[in-house]
């Protein structure tokens, strides 16, 4: 992900001389330089100061991380993106530092067409604000959302969902090849389908449950697969499903912020 944030903000003209990475690993530096020519160093302690810091590292290690980059923050934007790091847990590793946004991309950010949930603490200005859009804008739209709580909906529902999406391309992709395709033509028939399905959802103003509608004729093929679905209360299972990943958000919260 922090590399898709540096190619997006790259490509939206921040300047390579304006963005500076740390990274343990050795490997990784060179990579990063080698392919965005920004500064890459090894220890906090030898990073430039900067105005915005964007904390992305797993949820293990960012108490660690913090602890180490307390007195290096002062007056900076601190943005994490770090699954299920409460804001109040990290503040208090930073040193009761309160100008923090906690955010949480999803893996289309890749390809510039994410979407992050935000959401801030009390002390940021409105400058700040719009400086961690600025950030997450670099590789896809952004949400705010006003009480911190619903970022684990926001992990469940976006941060997850991808793979909820690639589950069911998977199955379409697999029912294509029980049905005499071949996987290369069955791969294609899957993702450009369901690709297609969600541009035109997309670029739409009526509801999912609409458009599902007007693909199903009374008595047609779509009408006996949705039949199918709904004996197999597949809807509901999906219901069921993210609000699971959602509490398992929740629970990871509650763990990485005990100490």
């Amino acid at each position: 992900m922090a590399s898709a944030l540096i190619d997006g903000l790259l490509r939206h003209q921040t300047s390579a001389a304006d963005i500076a990475a740390v990274d343990v690993s050795g490997e990784a530096r060179e990579n990063l330089a080698r392919r965005f020519g920004i500064a890459v160093v090894a220890e906090i302690a030898g990073a430039p100061q900067a105005g915005v810091v964007v904390l992305a590292v797993k949820p293990q290690q960012m108490k660690q991380v913090a602890m180490e980059l307390r007195p290096h923050v002062r007056d900076a934007l601190v943005i994490s993106i770090a699954a299920g790091i409460r804001t109040r847990d990290l503040s208090r590793w930073l040193g009761d530092h309160g100008r923090i946004v906690r955010a949480m991309p999803n893996m289309p950010a890749m390809v510039s067409a994410g979407i992050t949930g935000l959401f801030a603490m009390d002390d940021l200005r409105e400058s700040e604000r719009t400086a961690a859009e600025k950030v997450l804008q670099a590789v896809g739209s952004t949400l705010w959302v006003e009480r911190e709580e619903l970022l684990d909906a926001v992990t469940a529902v976006s941060g997850s969902g991808p793979a909820y999406a690639f589950y069911f391309a998977e199955a379409l992709e697999e029912a294509a090849i029980s049905l005499g395709f071949d996987e290369p033509s069955a791969r294609r028939l899957a993702i450009e389908t369901f690709a297609g399905a969600m541009r035109l959802a997309a670029q739409s103003d009526e509801p999912p449950a609409v458009l599902r509608a007007r693909v199903t004729s009374r008595g047609g093929t779509t009408e006996r697969a949705l039949q199918k679905l709904d004996a197999e209360q597949v809807k509901r299972a999906i219901i069921d499903a993210v609000r699971a990943a959602a509490e398992r958000a929740r629970e990871l919260g509650d763990e990485y912020g005990k100490n």
